[in-house]
């Protein structure tokens, strides 16, 4: 299995992807819209042999620092629990951190996203629409250079449903 960026021909079939991997089209759509926003800032595919079997993509946010969205994490169906995702997510904190973001944050089950450092400590100073027990933080250095403001994820997060 290799990583890399997506590109133009990848598009469809990582939409098909995500639809497949969250049963339902409204991930797929979110990253369509996050692309045509211009919000997405990397977007990785696994790719064994000439299939996508994962895809993760960041995404710009608003924040005091250079602020990352984690989101969505795809995985095809047959090939779930096999540390794929695990392997997009950490490749994609390794780039991330060596193009100078700072901080990421991610929504999701704490039990999963710890593993890779996030914490929903981190994020309890940070205000924004989805405050509460599934935002987490995660710093790409030392600490984030502020631990109390306003955060905003991308406007395509708004129509999300």
């Amino acid at each position: 299995m290799i990583i890399r960026d997506e590109n133009q021909a990848d598009l469809d079939a990582i939409h098909k992807l995500v639809a497949a991997a969250f049963q339902r089209p409204d991930e797929a759509v979110l990253i369509d819209h996050l692309r045509s926003e211009g919000a997405c800032v990397l977007s990785l595919v696994a790719v064994e042999g000439d299939e996508i079997v994962g895809n993760v993509l960041f995404s710009r946010m608003t924040a005091p620092f250079r602020a990352l969205g984690l989101g969505p994490v795809s995985v095809k169906p047959s090939r779930q629990r096999r540390g794929i995702g695990s392997r997009l997510i950490r490749t994609g904190l390794d780039r991330a951190r060596g193009a100078g973001w700072r901080g990421v944050f991610v929504l999701g089950d704490p039990k999963f996203y710890s593993r890779f450092g996030f914490d929903p400590g981190l994020a309890g100073g940070f205000v924004c629409r989805y405050s509460g027990p599934h935002l987490m933080a995660l710093s790409l250095g030392r600490d984030l250079p502020t631990r109390e403001a306003y955060i905003e994820y991308a406007a395509a997060f708004d129509s999300f449903g």
